[in-house]
Order: structure tokens, then sequence, then C-alpha cells
């Protein structure tokens, strides 16, 4: 009986550049992937014929490469999905056009695009050059409210998950002023529970607050739709593990991002390590991040889960 074959992942990385391509590439060769960065794309072809892989591979790519173009990566994507043994994507890192000019400004590097001008210019060529690549990314993270930390995180979290957990999940809140996260795959709007916000004993403290949680839970429709939360995302988690999914955001929003879609989260992120998963919280407006390990039913750790 032959031994089934070992797979790998074969990542592209690109994005517009200040949008944390380095960083990231840092994160996955830290994770035990061999990368390369600023591959020439006429020499990707030799570099994946001459040998099998023998675990995963980073490889990233960008403006700066003095071969690059939109159809060249599409074309290179095209190759590493022909690549025996490989488990190929192309992994996009976004970044809004405003956020990237103040990067460029704190520090006063020049934009590959616009060398001589003001790296607005080059910002704007990049994003509309990078269109069609961004349409056909398999996985796409906006960094533009991600600290490198934060962007090192979820880079780890989605592609090398620990303890040989098969789908790394993500929960984290956010204020719908602001906008959706873009990389959410389920959303939920926690804005018909009542409102912490209008309680003046209240309002300074976020949801991580024992008052706030015990005010919002206390809201008769706060039971019933966490109840049916759990038992529909502890359903789900199998199939997306079926469809070969590595990594899952869950989202819950409201008014403000600070009382009500904290607590929310928290509390789903806190049932699902009790379940055994292993979970990374994000509060948005709150910029905060944590991580909470796998849990069996009776684990009572301080300051990781309480039943």
């Amino acid at each position: 009986m032959t031994a089934k074959a070992v797979k790998h992942r074969l990542l592209l990385l690109t994005g517009p550049s200040g949008a944390g391509r380095s960083t990231a590439i840092k994160a996955l060769e830290d994770s035990g992937y061999e990368t390369i960065d600023n591959l020439p794309l006429a020499l990707l072809d030799r570099l994946l014929s001459d040998q099998p892989l023998t675990g995963p591979m980073a490889l990233g790519l960008d403006v700066r490469n003095r071969d690059f173009s939109p159809q060249g990566l599409l074309d290179a994507l095209n190759l590493v999905e022909r690549v025996p043994g490989a488990v190929p994507d192309l992994l996009y890192l976004d970044c809004r056009a405003e956020v990237l000019a103040r990067r460029y400004s704190e520090t006063r590097r020049r934009h590959p695009m616009a060398p001589n001008e003001d790296p607005t210019a080059g910002i704007r060529r990049e994003l509309a050059l990078l269109e069609p690549v961004r349409a056909q990314a398999g996985v796409l993270i906006d960094t533009s409210e991600l600290s490198p930390h934060e962007l090192r995180a979820t880079v780890e979290q989605q592609f090398a998950p620990t303890q040989g957990q098969a789908l790394a999940l993500t929960v984290t809140s956010f204020s719908y002023k602001r906008g959706l996260p873009q990389s959410a795959d389920m959303v939920f709007d926690c804005r018909f529970l009542r409102n912490p916000h209008w309680q003046a004993e209240l309002r300074a403290l976020d949801g991580g607050d024992a008052p706030v949680g015990a005010y919002v839970a206390a809201d008769p429709a706060y039971a019933p739709f966490t109840d049916s939360l759990q038992t529909m995302v502890e359903t789900l988690l199998p199939s997306y593990i079926s469809e070969g999914r590595s990594h899952l955001m869950i989202a819950f929003g409201c008014t403000g991002g600070q009382h009500r879609s904290v607590f929310v989260a928290e509390s789903c992120a806190h049932a699902l390590a009790h379940q055994g998963w292993q979970v990374s919280i994000r509060h948005r407006e709150l910029n905060r991040v944590a991580t909470l390990p796998g849990l069996g039913p009776e684990s009572t750790e301080d300051g990781v889960y309480k039943a």
C-alpha cells in the first residue's frame, strides 16, 4: 500500500507597497516557510521545477520586480497550481490609499512607482495596476487597521495554525461607523441589544468590563441569540474544514464597537475555546488582540476561560 503523498502550501504574496508584505514574509519564515522575496517572475518556473517541495513555501512579489506585470503574476498563479504536491494560494495584502499615504509620509520613503513625485501619485498607479490581481486573490487581508504585531498574528493564525488544528478561528468586534472587516466570513449585528452607552456609569467602560457584560446579558434577547449563534457556528465549523478552509473570521458589530460587540465577541470566543478550538480575538476599535488556547470542558485557567 502506497503512503499518501504529503502536500505543502505554496503561497504567492503580493499587494501594494507599504501594505506590510515584509512583515508577512518574516512571519511566514518564522513559522517554518521557505521564503523568497522579490523573486523575478522569469525565474519562477526554474525554481519550482528543479526539485519537489519539501515544506511550505512563500514567494513575495511586487512592482519592484523588474519583470512584474499583473498578467505575469496571474500566469505565475497558473504555474504554481500545476506544481506537484503543492497547495497553491494567492495572498493579497490590501490597504486603503489614505493609510498608505500616511505610512509613506511617516517613513519619508519614495514610492517605487513615483520616485520623483508625491507618493500619492504612485499609490494611485499601483492600486489601479494591481486591481486584476486583487480580484483573483484566494485570501485578502486588509492591513489598514492592523499594526505590524497584529498583521504578524493574523498571518500566523491563518497560515500556520498551531497544535495541528485544521481550522484557525478569529473572532473580532467592530463599529459599523467604520465599516465591515473586509476579511470577515460571518458577520452578526449586535445593535438590537440594549446599549450600555446610554448608562452614564457604563459609558466609559467597554465590553470586557464585568458591569457592561452583566448589563448586556440581562437583555431578554441576549440568551436566545447567543444560544442559537453557538449552535450554528459549532454545526458549520466541520463543513468549513471539509471544504478545505484553513481560517475563518467571525465578526460582531455594534454602533461604536466598544460595548455590545466586544462582550458578545468575548463570549463567543470563550465558548469556542471551551469546545477545544484555539481562537484569536481582536477588538478593532479598542486596538486589542489576544489568543485563547483551546481548552477542555473542565478547564478554568484564570484569565483564559471561565465557565
